[in-house]
């Protein structure tokens, strides 16, 4: 959380770790959706999303994605516009305490949208998942390997949070498509800090 101006936080829901729905079937139902209703997510689903995302699996602190060196150089915001019982605004999580932290209040789904090229699927989600890394976590150890390691890195996490978000019954999509800097001053983010990917969530259509 360096160089973040945290204000307050919000414990999440307690994420399930059983469901109905099999691997087998999210992983064949998964499709990239762009295509959202207007009706709200809920903090329960927004909590499970981040636990598959980053959430803690271990008394040791391991993670639900593979990490080099256990380093865990990812972090992960969320862009409320359209949550239940959580306020319009960016926050980020805290995998340890399982926890939202309000880094900056207000709808910021239209500018971060613009950022990403205009995609207007971005700014009509009910959420946004942006995922970003501070590389030096990882690159003390690795060195020039450590790009390759986190790029494989925010991989597992947007597929965890894809398939996550079928057995949710939620639509995502993976966007990769967007102006560096202009998301960086969206989100407020450390000059240590780069976005890596984008992920709208809403109800399928």
């Amino acid at each position: 959380m360096m160089g973040l101006n945290v204000t307050e936080t919000i414990q999440l829901p307690t994420p399930r770790f059983e469901s109905l729905h099999s691997l087998e079937s999210t992983i064949r139902l998964r499709r990239s959706i762009r295509d959202y209703t207007h009706k709200p997510l809920s903090l329960v689903e927004v909590s499970q999303l981040l636990w598959a995302a980053q959430g803690i699996t271990t008394r040791e602190g391991y993670r639900t994605v593979p990490s080099a060196g256990a380093l865990y150089p990812l972090e992960v915001s969320v862009v409320a516009g359209n949550v239940q019982n959580l306020p319009a605004g960016i926050y980020r999580y805290l995998p340890s305490q399982h926890e939202l932290a309000i880094t900056l209040k207000g709808d910021k789904r239209s500018p971060l949208s613009a950022a990403a090229l205009r995609q207007d699927f971005i700014r009509n989600s009910a959420a946004v998942l942006v995922i970003s890394a501070v590389s030096t976590r990882t690159s003390w150890k690795y060195g020039h390997r450590s790009d390759r390691y986190i790029h494989m890195e925010v991989g597992h996490a947007a597929q965890n949070i894809s398939l996550q978000a079928e057995a949710l019954n939620l639509g995502t999509v993976v966007v990769g498509a967007f102006d560096d800097d202009r998301v960086k001053q969206v989100m407020n983010m450390p000059d240590e800090e780069e976005p890596l990917t984008i992920l709208p969530v809403g109800r399928k259509k």
